[in-house]
C-alpha cells in the first residue's frame, strides 16, 4: 500500500472582522479623494490648495518678451475685482472681462512678475490682448509682456516671480514654471517663494537641483491630480491578480510616457479642451469594464489595448501640467524624465498600498457589495468631471 498524502491545508482566510476594517480602510480613502475631487472640479470655487503658473521667456538680453499662463479667477480675484469677472464662465465672457479689466490684470502682474539684468529693473509692458486657454480642465488667462532692460546692462537676464502668493490667502505654495530661451541659452526651472529668481546663464549646469525640482513637481502632479489616481484605482479594481496589475501598469506607464514626451517636445500637439474631457471619460470606461469583466477569462484581450489607449490621451495631460506647448529643444529632456520618474514612483506607491487591501476584500463575502460600492462613486465623479470639462471649453 502506498502511503496516504497528507492533506493540502489552504491559507487561512481573513475572518470578517479582517476584511471590514480593510473595506473601511479604502472607502475612507476613496471618500477623501472623491470629496476633493469635487472640489476640484469646480473652477471658480474657493482654494485651498497650491497654483501652478507658466511663464515662456524668449528674445534677446535687451528686449527679452515673457508669456504668462494663470489661472483665470485666480488672477481676477488677486487683482482685486468684482465677482462677475472671476465668476465669468465660457471663453467669450472671459475675453470680456480681461477686456475691461485689462489695466488692473496688467498692474498686477507687472507688479509681481519681473525681468532684471544687472540688478536693473527691466521695463515691463503689455503686447496685444489677452487670450483663454484651457490647462487640466481649468481656463488660463495668456497674458504677453514685452521688457526693454536698460541701455548699457550687459550682463544675464534674471527672471523672479512673486504671482499669487500666501499673503493674498486664495492659495498657498504656487510655484511658476518658467522656460525660457534667450540668446540661444535655453533651460528651465520652477520657481518658488524660498527661491523665487532663476539667472539663465546661472543655471546651467545645476543639473542635480533641476532633477530634484521637476521628480517633485511629478509627485505632486499624480498625488493631487485626482484624475489619474482615480484611472488607476479603476484599474486596480478590474485586476485579478498581480500579474494582471503589472501587465496593465507597464502598459500604462509606456503609453503615457510615450505621448508625454511627444507632446511636451512640441512633436504631438492636441488640444486641452479635447484632452480633458477624454481623461475624464477614461476613467468611467475602464472603472464600469474592469467592475462587469473581471472575471472573464479573456479579461486581458480587451484590458491592455484599452488601457495603452487611454494611457496615450493622460501622457498628453501630463505633458499640459509642464506648461510647454511649443517646440522645445532636448535640452529639456532631463526635466521631463525627472518628471516622468516623479509620476511613476507615486503611481508605484499607490499600487503598493490599494492593490493587497482590494486582494482582501475579494476573498471576503463582503466582494458581491463592496466592489460595486467602489465603483459606483468613481463612475459618477468622472461622468461629472466630463460634463463641466465640456461645459468649461464651450
Amino acid at each position: 500500500m502506498h502511503p496516504t498524502p497528507p492533506a493540502r491545508t489552504r491559507a487561512p482566510r481573513p475572518g470578517p472582522r479582517g476584511a471590514l476594517r480593510s473595506l473601511l480602510t479604502v472607502l475612507a480613502v476613496l471618500a477623501a479623494l472623491l470629496g476633493a475631487g469635487l472640489l476640484q472640479a469646480a473652477p471658480a470655487a474657493a482654494h485651498d490648495a497650491t497654483s501652478t503658473a507658466y511663464a515662456e521667456v524668449g528674445g534677446s538680453a535687451a528686449r527679452p518678451e515673457a508669456t504668462l499662463d494663470l489661472e483665470y479667477d485666480l488672477l481676477m480675484k488677486s487683482a482685486w475685482l468684482y465677482a462677475d469677472a472671476y465668476d465669468a464662465k465660457g471663453r467669450a465672457e472671459q475675453l470680456r472681462q480681461l477686456g475691461l479689466n485689462a489695466r488692473a490684470v496688467s498692474e498686477y502682474v507687472t507688479g509681481r512678475f519681473a525681468i532684471t539684468r544687472d540688478d536693473a529693473a527691466c521695463t515691463p509692458r503689455t503686447v496685444g490682448d489677452a487670450d483663454i486657454r484651457v490647462r487640466g480642465a481649468r481656463p488660463y488667462a495668456v497674458l504677453t509682456l514685452a521688457f526693454t532692460c536698460p541701455a548699457g546692462a550687459t550682463g544675464p537676464v534674471t527672471v523672479s516671480s512673486a504671482l499669487f502668493p500666501d499673503a493674498e490667502s486664495f492659495v498657498h505654495s504656487t510655484r511658476t514654471i518658467v522656460h525660457y530661451d534667450i540668446d540661444g541659452g535655453r533651460g528651465s526651472q520652477i520657481l518658488t517663494v524660498t527661491e523665487p529668481s532663476v539667472t539663465a546663464a546661472a543655471a546651467r549646469g545645476q543639473e542635480s537641483h533641476q532633477v530634484r525640482e521637476f521628480f517633485l513637481l511629478g509627485t505632486e502632479h499624480l498625488l493631487f491630480g485626482l484624475d489619474h489616481i482615480l484611472f488607476l484605482l479603476s484599474l486596480l479594481i478590474g485586476a485579478r491578480s498581480l500579474r494582471d496589475i503589472a501587465l496593465t501598469a507597464t502598459a500604462f506607464t509606456a503609453a503615457h510616457s510615450i505621448t508625454f514626451l511627444l507632446a511636451a517636445c512640441g512633436v504631438v500637439e492636441v488640444p486641452a479642451a479635447v484632452v480633458e474631457p477624454v481623461i475624464a471619460a477614461s476613467i468611467a470606461v475602464v472603472a464600469i469594464a474592469g467592475f462587469w469583466l473581471r472575471d472573464r477569462t479573456d479579461n486581458a484581450r480587451w484590458r491592455l489595448p484599452t488601457v495603452f489607449v487611454f494611457g496615450l490621451v493622460h501622457g498628453l495631460g501630463f505633458a499640459g501640467s509642464l506648461g510647454i506647448d511649443e517646440s522645445r529643444s532636448w535640452e529639456l529632456l532631463l526635466s521631463l524624465l525627472s518628471f516622468n520618474v516623479g509620476i511613476e514612483a507615486v503611481q508605484l506607491g499607490i499600487i503598493l498600498v490599494v492593490f493587497p487591501l482590494l486582494l482582501l476584500l475579494r476573498r471576503s463575502p463582503v466582494h458581491r457589495w463592496a466592489l460595486p460600492a467602489l465603483t459606483a462613486p468613481i463612475v459618477l465623479v468622472s461622468l461629472y468631471w466630463c460634463w463641466d470639462r465640456v461645459a468649461i471649453s464651450a
